[in-house]
């Protein structure tokens, strides 16, 4: 009795082409502090931690801190993507129902944090970059079940 199996070239596709969206992410938030930080010479700098009179520690964005997040988060998305796509048909409209809900999310940290508005705007713009490149991106690699 002969039984066939399905080639894992599929996933090894979906696998490089997920890479490439977290790789394409950093890649445009990198971009994005390159343009604010040397370029336009905004200092993104953030109040963590609790303080007197506000006076929390006060943290400077690097490139590497923005690079390594990015990829963090995208890897997140990614996992949640193949969860969904393993329980529901409908995985690519609530992946990105929920990866939408998590960019709004994740604006508060600079509008509550940044220590001045250019701070916020320029942390505003790198998340709505990295948002605009990755979730489309991803949510084109969602198979249907």
């Amino acid at each position: 009795m002969f039984t066939t199996t399905a080639p894992a070239i599929p996933d090894i596709k979906h696998g490089r082409a997920r890479a490439l969206c977290a790789a394409g992410g950093a890649l445009a938030a990198a971009l994005a502090w390159i343009v604010e930080v040397p370029l336009l010479g905004i200092h993104l700098k953030v109040r963590l931690g609790p303080g007197h009179m506000g006076a929390g520690h006060i943290e400077t964005i690097a490139i590497g801190q923005v690079i390594g997040v990015t990829v963090a988060a995208s890897l997140l998305g990614w996992l949640l993507l193949a969860l969904l796509e393993r329980r529901t048909p409908h995985a690519r409209l609530l992946w990105i129902t929920i990866a939408l809900a998590a960019l709004a999310a994740s604006l508060a940290l600079p509008l509550a944090a940044a220590t001045t508005t250019s701070a916020a705007v320029g942390l505003v713009v790198m998340h709505l970059t990295v948002g605009s490149v990755v979730i489309p991106a991803m949510a084109h690699t969602a198979r249907a079940r």
